[in-house]
């Protein structure tokens, strides 16, 4: 059982997200999870759930703040995303790292601290899509899912892996 922690964007272009990454029918990762931006990979989070605790502290002493999603980018040219800015998510995401203190190897396996690269996941090859189909993608991202959207976020999402690589979502932890 493994969990990671995420922010979702608002429900109306969470909707308009999975409605676009459904537009290719071998994209499964609609299937695996909600739209999100990983705030904390499952480093760290154990089963025994005793980190929440620390999450929910860490919570409690921050407040609602801001995100944009922005334009398309890649890693390598097997994943999709629309970029992130926010100043706010680096910090909560150090906080919530550096409380559940994850051992150095976890943190460089999951591309945390400063390896940490906020992105909202459109699609990927292992998720079914060939690289071609990221690159249109990429370019149809830019036309049909832009404006991209500011929205406030005042709560992070815990997920729960149910089956391999099925995620749902397990709690929601306000900020104060």
């Amino acid at each position: 059982m493994q969990f990671f922690i995420g922010i979702v964007p608002s429900i109306e272009y969470k909707l308009k997200i999975i409605e676009f990454q459904q537009r290719w029918k071998n994209n499964i990762i609609t299937e695996a999870v909600e739209p999100h931006i990983t705030l904390k990979a499952q480093g760290g989070l154990t089963p025994d759930i005793k980190w929440i605790s620390k999450v929910k502290e860490v919570c409690s002493q921050f407040q609602s703040f801001q995100i944009s999603l922005s334009k398309p980018m890649f890693f390598g040219d097997d994943v999709v995303y629309l970029s992130v800015n926010s100043k706010e998510l680096y910090t909560l995401h150090n906080r919530i790292v550096r409380k559940i203190s994850p051992t150095n190897d976890l943190i460089k396996k999951y591309f945390e601290l400063d390896d940490f690269v906020p992105h909202l996941t459109l699609g990927q090859t292992y998720y079914g899509l060939t690289k071609h189909e990221l690159r249109d993608m990429a370019k149809l991202a830019k036309k049909e899912l832009s404006p991209f959207p500011t929205f406030a976020v005042s709560f992070i999402r815990v997920y729960k892996e149910i089956e391999t690589n099925k995620y749902e979502k397990y709690l929601d932890i306000p900020f104060s």
